[in-house]
């Protein structure tokens, strides 16, 4: 059975910091025929469950905490029955969104989710968030970023548990030693490649400063 990565656009609002924003977010899903993981459970679990179909859903997989990644990912959970991970560090950004429901598991550094045919390694990449994770499938050659990198730079720093020079430490380190021609699926916006984005790594570090 093949494996394949199929993209759902979802709208909503971002809200942190006492700002709100109008957002479009990236909703992935990995799997085959039988069945699949979320990546982001953005905004709307009637959308995100309608592109699961009839596929068994096993994971909710958050890339980080801001509410407009998780914001969808109780109500899909209940309807589908699939486990919400998440990294222990952003417990305290998940509970401005979901004060009574934590995620069901943890995601740990080194980890792989496995499902229809789909080994998601963990990438722990804090920066964005203190628990910001992306997830690397060598076999897709495909990592997904969530909002840890983006085409042309990483992701904002300027709020509330965010940090520049780790979210660039953790580009440097776990991601610009991926394969170059490895597909970058991020959180928002456009696809982009490892190979595209490393040579701006000292322009977006000197940016930063």
């Amino acid at each position: 059975m093949t494996t394949r990565i199929e993209h759902l656009v979802t709208s909503g609002r971002f809200s942190l910091d006492g700002g709100t924003w109008d957002v479009d977010n990236n909703v992935w899903i990995v799997g085959d025929d039988h069945e699949a993981i979320v990546i982001d459970a953005a905004h709307d679990a009637d959308a995100i469950a309608e592109a699961v179909g009839d596929r068994r859903l096993t994971a909710i997989v958050c890339t980080h905490a801001h509410n407009d990644h998780i914001d969808a990912a109780p109500a899909l959970a209940e309807r589908t029955g699939a486990t919400i991970w998440l990294h222990h560090d952003d417990l305290p950004l998940w509970k401005q969104t979901h004060p009574d429901r934590e995620p069901d598991a943890w995601l740990v550094d080194g980890q792989t989710i496995e499902a229809g045919g789909a080994d998601l390694r963990v990438l722990h990449t804090p920066g964005h968030a203190p628990g910001a994770v992306c997830l690397y499938d060598p076999g897709l050659a495909t990592v997904f970023t969530g909002d840890t990198l983006f085409q042309g730079g990483p992701g904002a720093t300027g709020r509330s548990f965010s940090h520049f020079p780790t979210i660039i430490d953790s580009i440097r380190d776990r991601l610009l030693t991926l394969p170059p021609g490895t597909k970058v699926l991020t959180g928002h916006g456009d696809a982009t490649t490892i190979g595209a984005e490393a040579p701006h790594l000292q322009e977006w570090i000197t940016r930063g400063h």
